[in-house]
């Protein structure tokens, strides 16, 4: 990555209507182009955060981000690189109802036009080649997913300078900020259960969350760190009841239980195990891998996996 690149996220907002899968294309006023809905990151954004934020304000919908379909680059006049990150975003019919979308001096119009029609109509390569991966996506039959995340706490006080009980160790000012950062993107994947160790830095990270959506904390032992030192913690337990549902969720727990919580994922949806499974378990505070799950048949395999970092 370079400083001078320019960073922006959209998506591929699609619907399916009689049968047939559509896909929201944007009439640009002042470029007279047709293209995908995208924007510039906003300072202190995640891309995630952009993605869902640009959506919502170029066509009024509000939507949940799906699985990631790809990144274009290109040089802007200016010569400064343009990286542009996309997730699938399903369009409900509640969220269309709401929208108070009206043509405005950036968006002229807006359009549904079948996937592969699309792919003609668009003004650039670099967008049909965003809407030809979404296209393998579709065709593998997993376009419909959901997520459960799975979180690192925040930034607590260290052991070393904390005397009282580990299970009592608190967020560290730097580690109560990254808790309010994380209430953005992980709103922007739809969570709605929150899950977590009963450990106070687990859940501190998790409470403005829980706020944001009016949520209870589920606090559970079995994804606890002393539990995981005793060798009492089931993963297994809490990651089944999750696939089962079928539901957004986030995982909160710690550094050495996030390994067995993936590997278990991979276990309960058939899904061959690897070093991707390492990659996304190491993670530093704050930080979440998402795993995508098909809502038809989550037994089919993780969909993909994407791992966010903490911006500070």
């Amino acid at each position: 990555m370079t400083d001078l690149a320019v960073y922006a996220a959209g998506g591929v907002v699609w619907r399916v209507v009689e049968g047939k899968l559509l896909v929201l294309l944007i009439h640009r006023t002042r470029y007279r182009d047709v293209t995908l809905p995208k924007g510039k990151v906003d300072p202190g954004e995640t891309l995630a955060e952009t993605a869902a934020r640009e959506i919502f304000e170029e066509t009024g919908i509000r939507v949940v981000l799906g699985v990631p379909v790809g990144v274009s680059r290109y040089h802007m006049p200016n010569k400064r690189q343009k990286i542009v990150h996309y997730w699938a975003a399903e369009a409900t019919d509640a969220a269309i109802r709401a929208s108070a979308f009206v043509p405005n001096r950036e968006i002229a119009a807006l359009e549904w036009v079948p996937l592969r029609k699309a792919m003609g109509r668009l003004s650039y390569p670099v967008d049909v080649e965003i809407l030809e991966h979404f296209n393998r996506i579709v065709e593998e039959g997993v376009l419909g997913t959901f997520p459960l995340v799975v979180l690192r706490h925040a930034r607590s006080v260290s052991r070393d300078e904390w005397k009282g009980k580990d299970r009592k160790r608190p967020l560290t000012s730097r580690g109560r900020k990254q808790a309010k950062a994380l209430v953005g993107p992980l709103r922007a994947f739809g969570v709605r259960k929150i899950v977590s160790s009963p450990a106070v830095r687990c859940v501190e990270t998790i409470e403005p969350l829980a706020r944001a959506l009016d949520r209870r904390i589920e606090t559970t032992k079995l994804l606890s760190q002393d539990a995981w030192e005793k060798g009492t913690s089931d993963a297994r337990a809490v990651v089944g009841q999750r696939v089962r549902a079928r539901k957004p969720a986030v995982l909160c727990s710690h550094g050495p239980v996030l390994p067995d919580i993936l590997s278990e994922l991979a276990l309960a949806t058939g899904t061959l195990r690897g070093s991707y499974l390492g990659s996304a378990s190491a993670l530093e505070p704050a930080a979440f891998s998402v795993v995508h799950l098909s809502v038809d048949n989550p037994g089919s395999g993780i969909v993909t996996i994407e791992t966010h970092v903490p911006k500070d």
